[in-house]
């Protein structure tokens, strides 16, 4: 009686702490149990070993039938192209990474979400630069990585302006805050691709960053902070300041970065 007088229950909030053990199982048991069986399905030493004997694509594809890989080039007629073999594995891995997301609760959903969004950066850049050209709106978004594609994406048609694509499309993606905050109208020129991918790219990895260190912590938040202020990161990030600070808009002292 002594005992359960004394013993007070964990509060709610100390429950859905992440990295809980009290509670793992009731959001990220499952999620973890996908996950270690996609590691179980990488292809060993082994298996790279019998790829590196194999003689043609053909080859390729049947040693690949036998692992976790299963049949996904089994409906593709010889002879098999290497663009093939790498887009089907990039729809395999789109597949599984999606099905992880569909399934996963907060935090784990925005720090999935977050992983997308440096592909959906080179996938806006990529709308950007066609639509300055005139390209084909239909086989630019063929060229889009699927990882990084947005419902914004299906509005696109041909003959919109850079002007529409900004007010109608960029602006109403989950880049939206970064676009707003960091890039005008009058920055999306050819003359400031790289510029604006730059940008882009340093507001989001703060971003990440900062919800990595601020929401997530423990050992999730140092690892990812270590990961996203590696030497390439770094050097990008100072590099997209100095561009930033170079667009014709950004003549307003009150618009440059602190």
């Amino acid at each position: 009686m002594l005992q359960a007088a004394l013993y007070q229950p964990p509060s709610r909030s100390t429950m859905h702490t992440p990295g809980n053990m009290a509670s793992f199982n009731v959001n990220d048991g499952y999620l973890e149990g996908i996950v270690r069986g996609y590691g179980l399905g990488l292809l060993t030493r082994i298996d790279y070993g019998n790829l590196c004997q194999c003689d043609n694509l053909d080859d390729v594809k049947i040693h690949l039938g036998s692992t976790a890989y299963g049949d996904f080039l089994i409906n593709e007629p010889s002879p098999l192209h290497t663009t093939t073999i790498a887009e089907k594995c990039t729809v395999k891995m789109v597949t599984d990474f999606t099905y992880l997301r569909c399934n996963a609760t907060e935090p784990l959903a925005s720090f999935l979400d977050f992983i997308t969004y440096g592909y959906m950066i080179d996938n806006v850049v990529l709308l950007i630069t066609g639509t300055l050209h005139d390209r084909d709106i239909s086989e630019l978004k063929k060229k889009c990585h699927p990882l990084g594609t947005f419902p914004a994406m299906a509005s696109i048609v041909a003959g919109q302006t850079i002007s529409d694509l900004y007010n109608e499309v960029l602006i109403d993606t989950p880049l939206g805050p970064y676009i707003v905050s960091c890039l005008n109208e009058e920055d999306l020129n050819e003359l400031n691709i790289e510029i604006i991918r730059n940008t882009l790219y340093k507001a989001y990895l703060e971003d990440f960053a900062s919800y990595c260190v601020d929401t997530l912590g423990g050992a999730s938040g140092e690892v990812m902070k270590y990961l996203l202020e590696v030497p390439p990161y770094s050097s990008l990030l100072l590099l997209s300041s100095a561009l930033y600070l170079s667009l014709p808009s950004r003549t307003d002292p009150s618009l440059k970065l602190t």
